[in-house]
């Protein structure tokens, strides 16, 4: 603890993006052999709506001023992230209808709140694209927790969770218990989108969790292989992100994602290169 609060402002900043860009990666190739990658925007948007509801409320009552924003979000996300997973079930035959649901509602929700809040544009414009400068000691804590409890689900879960993502009939009949297991998911899928929106902002953080999978899938050939590549590529997007955005005084979470968005295309590139090299 006391290291931790000898660490300046930028440094904060890093440590905290070096833990997004590691746990992302992880969470996100399990998203990729599942087809489910775009939930992490459904999600996005209704942690928004948990962030708006936690400044609204901390705003119009000196009661609740103690409320973080991040907590709300928290909540929000792992709520959202169940009624995912439920609307799922509902829709059985069109499951992909939960994620469009909850995203248009988050939407509908934070910009009624947002509305309502007196909030600055400086501030509303930091959660929704991130910002290093803001992170605090407060923060830095709450997304060390939530990273440290993500790995040791991943981690406690690893075999069940890659069973029921390349096949859940297979997983079924092996005695695993498919629906625990998604929801335990969901709610992995909750803690990352909620540690992960300080540093690279609510409506970015999806980028966090597809792109450096995305690119690693260019040269993986196996699970394993992904996960790893993908843990290379978020943290080079991450330390080359965080300090294009410092030293040129722009938003955090865009410059991660451009950096990723670039770490893509010379992984995409590199890989046709050496395929008409050697067709075989």
């Amino acid at each position: 603890m006391d290291l931790l609060q000898q660490l300046t402002f930028l440094e904060r900043g890093i440590l905290a993006g070096l833990i997004i860009g590691f746990i992302c990666p992880v969470v996100g190739a399990f998203l990729l052999v599942r087809r489910m990658t775009i939930i992490s925007e459904g999600l996005s948007h209704i942690t928004l709506t948990g962030i708006a509801a936690g400044v609204f409320m901390s705003q119009s009552t000196a009661f609740l001023g103690f409320i973080n924003p991040l907590y709300t979000g928290l909540i929000f996300s792992l709520v959202g992230s169940l009624l995912v997973e439920k609307l799922r079930q509902i829709y059985k035959h069109f499951q992909e209808l939960a994620i469009p649901i909850i995203l248009s509602s988050g939407i509908g929700l934070s910009a009624i709140i947002i509305s309502l809040s007196s909030s600055s544009y400086t501030e509303w414009y930091n959660y929704l694209f991130g910002s290093i400068v803001t992170v605090s000691l407060n923060d830095l804590l709450f997304i060390l927790i939530t990273g440290i409890v993500a790995m040791l689900l991943i981690a406690a879960f690893y075999k069940e969770l890659l069973s029921i993502s390349f096949d859940q009939e297979f997983a079924s009949t092996s005695g695993i218990s498919v629906k625990k297991m998604n929801f335990l998911f969901a709610v992995l899928i909750a803690l990352v989108i909620s540690m992960s929106m300080k540093v690279i902002g609510i409506l970015l953080v999806g980028a966090m969790v597809t792109l450096p999978v995305a690119a690693s899938m260019q040269f993986a050939k196996s699970f394993r292989q992904v996960v790893v590549g993908g843990i290379l590529f978020g943290e080079t997007a991450i330390i080359g992100g965080i300090m294009l955005s410092y030293f040129f005084n722009i938003a955090t979470g865009g410059m991660v994602v451009v950096t990723g968005v670039v770490l893509m295309i010379v992984a995409v590139l590199i890989k046709q290169l050496k395929t008409n090299i050697n067709p075989s």
